[in-house]
């Protein structure tokens, strides 16, 4: 019994060194479903939450964010992927030249920036857009934010491109994971990225 005990407690420290080791980032990007997909597909990424930042109320909900930009929080691996990397897919996955929403989602909750938590997430995060905007060569309107409260989105938002359950659209009803496959294309997300960034444009299908 004594080994199993103290298998157990072994067991509990390594988790909590793992989890010691881990680091956040906060990015807007238009609809959070969208973002949470990307990000959740990268090497080194342990878990992806939709939900909202930003605003001044408190307990967004879906239907009354006001204030708020639609997020996600990221929870990362340093030793295995870096912030900076991170920002660099995040600005490549996003039209940084829009500063009134993210392709056919328009308004404030839908504008991009990256929240970050601290001065080296910040000089990090003003670094890539920077690089993105010599890139470029045209003004990145991502802003480059201090970090808020982040409140987690309703149950349903969560992995919600990988749902079974069943949303009626407007081509009828489909599984949820059909219905977000069509929101994306039909929202023009992955084309408006490939033309902003070329070859460079990142999680375009």
């Amino acid at each position: 019994m004594w080994r199993w005990i103290v298998g157990v407690i072994v067991a509990m420290v390594w988790a909590h060194a793992a989890m010691a080791k881990t680091e956040t980032a906060v990015f807007a990007g238009g609809c959070f479903w969208c973002v949470e997909s990307n990000f959740e597909s990268v090497s080194g990424v342990i878990d992806v939450i939709s939900g909202y930042t930003g605003g001044a109320s408190a307990n967004p909900t879906y239907e009354n964010h006001g204030g708020h930009y639609e997020a996600v929080q990221i929870t990362f691996d340093p030793a295995r992927i870096s912030y900076a990397t991170l920002v660099a897919e995040f600005l490549r996955s996003t039209d940084v030249t829009d500063a009134g929403g993210q392709f056919c989602d328009r308004g404030a909750s839908y504008r991009s920036a990256i929240f970050a938590k601290g001065a080296e997430q910040a000089a990090s995060a003003k670094a890539a857009v920077a690089a993105a905007e010599a890139q470029l060569g045209v003004k990145v309107v991502t802003p480059v934010l201090g970090a808020a409260r982040f409140w987690k989105a309703e149950d349903y938002h969560q992995d919600y491109y990988e749902g079974e359950s069943i949303v009626l659209t407007r081509a009828g009803p489909k599984k949820q994971k059909n219905a977000y496959t069509f929101y994306r294309k039909a929202c023009g997300r992955d084309a408006r990225v490939k033309a902003v960034w070329g070859a460079d444009a990142a999680f375009a299908h």
